[in-house]
Parts: structure tokens; sequence; C-alpha cells
């Protein structure tokens, strides 16, 4: 019940005060480009890494990345550069 709350509260405050979501929300921000890069921002930690899947925590939940030819350019402890052909981008429930 008190995450609950404290998650509408920072809603509210994100809303009134005009501050971007993936900071005050604790949200991943992905960029892609293309099909080729995609740059995850506001993880976790990486759960699984192949050629074809990656996957990394995040603070709800999951997100996976399907493709092929996978290589990870940069590893930071809240970043990631995946360069490869980008098939798919789910996020996964708890």
């Amino acid at each position: 019940m008190a995450k609950n709350w404290v998650q509408q509260m920072r809603q509210w405050m994100t809303q009134k005060m005009d501050l971007p979501e993936d900071v005050m929300m604790d949200l991943p921000r992905i960029t892609m480009i293309g099909q080729i890069h995609i740059y995850i921002e506001n993880h976790r930690g990486l759960l699984t890494f192949t050629e074809k899947e990656i996957r990394l925590l995040l603070k709800q939940g999951q997100l996976l990345v399907k493709g092929n030819s996978f290589v990870i350019k940069t590893i930071l402890p809240e970043e990631i550069l995946l360069e490869g052909k980008i098939d798919e981008v789910t996020f996964l429930d708890q």
C-alpha cells in the first residue's frame, strides 16, 4: 500500500514540476537507432546475454531484447549499448 502511495506521489510531482519521468519514476530510458543499436539506461543488471538475446533487470520487471549477432559495445553499472540486428523488445512483468 505504501509503495503505491509513493508511486502516485512521484507521478504527481513529475507532472506538476514538469520533470523527466524516467528520472523521477526510476524508469528505463531506451534509445534505438534503427534495428542496429539499442542504448538502455537505468537498468538494474544484466541477467542473460547471448548473441541472440539479452535480458536486463529493471526496477519493475525485466527487459528482453531478441535478435541476431549481438555484441555489447559498452556496459556500465546502469547503462548498456548493444549492437546487432534487433528484432524484438519486450517488457516482462515481475
